[in-house]
Formats: C-alpha cells, sequence, structure tokens
C-alpha cells in the first residue's frame, strides 16, 4: 500500500515591521511668516477691487450743477426785534377823593376834550364839609367885627384915663388897667383876623375836595380804557385808583421793542425801521428809531434794552398793543451786485475747501458746463445775498449754489471702506 504523503505545513516567517525615521517639524517662525505673507496678499488684492468698483462707480455718472443767476439788487442788513404797538402818550387818569360814582359819561373810545367830565362822584358829603367851612369862615368875620368896636371903645377908656391920670383924678393904677384893655382889644381883632385866614383855607381846601368829585379829562384824546362802572365806589385812601386811560394823539404811535445786548451796538437814533402786525401781514409799516433807552432789563439772564420806534398812524390802522414784528435797519446797499450766500459755501465735489482767515473768498461760476472759480472780494451780507464789491462777474452770470449725481450714478452702490 501506498502510504500516505506527509505534507508539512509551510512555515512563512512574519516580517518584522522597520521603524519609521522621525522627519523634522516645521518652525514656529516659518508658520507665522506663511501666515502673514497670504494676508497680505489677500488684503492687497481686497484693496485694489475696492478701488476699481469704486473707480468705475465715480467715473460712470454725470454731475448735475444747480446755479443762481448773479442778480443786482438791495441788500439789507438789519436787526430783529419784537415788540408792541402803544400810543405816544398815555394819560392815567384817577381821583382824589373816595366815594361813589354817581355819573359816568365816558367810555371807550370816547373823544373827549380838556376839562370835559368823564365821570362823578357823589359829591354830597364834600358839600356838607364847604357849607359848614363857609359858616365858619361867616363867624369869624362877625367875630372881627365884634373885636374892632371892643378895640374902639378900649381905646376911648384908655384916652379918658390918660387925661384923667394927668390931673391926678385917677390913679396911675386906673391908666394902667385901661392901657392894658386897650392892649388886649388890639391883639384879640389880630387873632380875630388870623381866624378868619384859618376858616378860608379850611374852605379853600373843602372845595378843592368838592371840585375834585368832577373827573375831568387833562388833555384832549381818546379813551382807549375804563376801569369804573356806575355805582361803583372808589377809595383813594392808599393809592389813587385808575379810572381811564386816555391817549393823547391815535394818529402817532410808537413801537416799544426789546433789543438784545448782542444787537444794540448796531441800534442808533434815526435808524429806518420795518415792521409788521398780524392784522395786515401784506402791509409793511415804516418807521424810525426816536430814542435807545438806556435801562437795561433782564430777564432770565437774557439783557435787552426798550428802543423805541415812532411811526405815522393818520389812518388809524394800528391799534394800541398790537405785536410788531421789527426789523431795524443798520445798513443798505440799493442796486447792488449780488450774489445768495450759499454760493459763497459751495465747493465742487474732490475739490480742497478753502480755510483759513487768509484765503480770499470765491464763487464758482458755470462756464461750458464746468464749475471755475472765481475769486471775489465780498461786501454787505444780510443773510440772504452777498454784495460783490470786486469780482469777473456780471449779471445774468450763473454762479453754482450746490450739485447732485443724476439718477443712474446714484443707483450704484456706493463701496465702503
Amino acid at each position: 500500500m501506498n502510504k500516505p504523503v506527509e505534507i508539512s505545513p509551510v512555515q512563512t516567517e512574519t516580517p518584522v515591521p522597520m521603524a519609521l525615521e522621525p522627519q523634522p517639524a516645521p518652525s514656529v517662525a516659518s508658520r507665522i511668516r506663511k501666515s502673514w505673507l497670504i494676508g497680505s496678499l489677500l488684503s492687497l488684492a481686497a484693496l485694489a477691487a475696492v478701488g476699481v468698483v469704486w473707480w468705475l462707480s465715480s467715473a460712470g455718472g454725470t454731475v448735475q450743477y444747480t446755479t443762481a443767476a448773479v442778480t443786482r439788487g438791495a441788500i439789507i442788513r438789519a436787526v430783529t426785534a419784537t415788540g408792541t404797538v402803544n400810543p405816544v402818550l398815555t394819560i392815567i387818569v384817577g381821583t382824589y377823593v373816595s366815594g361813589v360814582i354817581q355819573e359816568l359819561s365816558c367810555d371807550y373810545n370816547t373823544q373827549v376834550k380838556t376839562g370835559q367830565i368823564c365821570a362823578k362822584i357823589d359829591p354830597r358829603p364834600y358839600q356838607t364839609v364847604v357849607d359848614q367851612n363857609k359858616a365858619n369862615l361867616t363867624a369869624a368875620k362877625a367875630q372881627v367885627e365884634k373885636s374892632k368896636v371892643g378895640l374902639v371903645y378900649a381905646q376911648l377908656t384908655y384916652d379918658r384915663m390918660a387925661r384923667l391920670g394927668q390931673t391926678n383924678a385917677v390913679s396911675k393904677d386906673a391908666v394902667d388897667n385901661a392901657k392894658n384893655l386897650l392892649d388886649q382889644a388890639r391883639a384879640q381883632v389880630g387873632v380875630d383876623e388870623a381866624d378868619i385866614a384859618l376858616h378860608m383855607a379850611q374852605l379853600a381846601t373843602a372845595q378843592v375836595n368838592l371840585d375834585y368829585t368832577n373827573i375831568v379829562s387833562p388833555v384832549d384824546g381818546t379813551v382807549v380804557s375804563r376801569n369804573v362802572t356806575m355805582g361803583q365806589t372808589v377809595a383813594a385812601s392808599f393809592q389813587t385808583p385808575t379810572l381811564f386811560l386816555i391817549a393823547t394823539d391815535l394818529t402817532k404811535m410808537q413801537v416799544d421793542t426789546n433789543v438784545s445786548e448782542s444787537d444794540i451796538g448796531s441800534t442808533k437814533e434815526g435808524y429806518k425801521a420795518l415792521f409788521t402786525v398780524d392784522a395786515y401781514p401784506k402791509r409793511t409799516f415804516n418807521g424810525v428809531v426816536t430814542q435807545v433807552r438806556q435801562s437795561p432789563q433782564t430777564v432770565q439772564n437774557v439783557v435787552t434794552y426798550d428802543v423805541v420806534v415812532s411811526v405815522d398812524n393818520t389812518d388809524l390802522a394800528l391799534k394800541p398793543g398790537m405785536t410788531a414784528a421789527t426789523r431795524v435797519i443798520s445798513d443798505q446797499r440799493d442796486n447792488a451786485l449780488r450774489v445768495p450766500s450759499q454760493a459763497l459755501r459751495y465747493t465742487p465735489n474732490g475739490v480742497r475747501a478753502a480755510g483759513g482767515a487768509a484765503e480770499q473768498a470765491r464763487v464758482w461760476a458755470l462756464r461750458d458746463g464746468k464749475p471755475v472759480a472765481i475769486p471775489i472780494v465780498a461786501g454787505l451780507d444780510d443773510d440772504s445775498f452777498v454784495e460783490i464789491v470786486k469780482g469777473d462777474l456780471k449779471p445774468d452770470d450763473r454762479v453754482v449754489v450746490s450739485e447732485q449725481r443724476d439718477a443712474a450714478q446714484s443707483s450704484v452702490p456706493r463701496p465702503r471702506l
């Protein structure tokens, strides 16, 4: 028999892994340098892209200029203030005595004359005092006559005693007594005459009080205020009550304005003034500064001065108490070459604005569709127009006051840096 062949297992050797050699690690400085280089390249690329987009957006549109014509006209520098229209002279009519108003003959807008009775206080209490003083005066005069009669009798008695005394028919004492009685009678006459003067003064005082019961107008004018009614009791014990206000002449009015301390230096007597009132918004009234009062008024730390503007009111259009918006003309140029004030503040886009006190003023005139700088010498400025004293400008020239880009360009978004 064949013997089975024994196959011995093949022994394979397991390969032993070889050890890897260590690689050198990159340095920290190399990694930082590489990161900085990449960041710099990205930043330069972004800036270049922004510049290209900005240039494309800036060069792709047109600029439209807003212009104004160079004109000739008036330039007015004025001080503005608010005031109140008042009569030039207003008389306060009061009462010297107290009592009940018995008659009232004047009312608002009444035209009165000097001496005209406007009201009457009940005169009976004062008439009684007058009658009493008249009686006292009459009695004093009678007493003087009586004293004079006594003086005549004393004189006769003294003369008789003096003759008898010369012959020693009466004693010396009797003569002296007669002389004393004569002197007393003469003195009594003087006392009684002085008493007459006293009673006359009392009567005059009582008559004055009686006359004051008639409230009369001291001037010719118009009653603008009445503060009393029929039957009202007025008391003049501590302060004279105001019964009427009488304006002397309503054809001449004045505006009392309050000018701030910063503008009072530009306000002088004789300056022309213009003002308007709410009652006549389309009408301008002309006046003249007649007084700049030296008395300051301080309200909430704001100092103002009262400036009086006189105005003619022949047509009686102005009423007392109206609020007036006043402009006091401090300087004026007629038929001056002028440009809008905004033209001096305009500078084209991309042009550095003029700065510094030494820089000469300039405006930009539109020549061939492009703004051209025109140096000028500016004069009077009224916040709306500026006077051109010197410069290469003439009427009907167009000066640029602002600029704007068209709709196509404005729709392109501008990148932000």
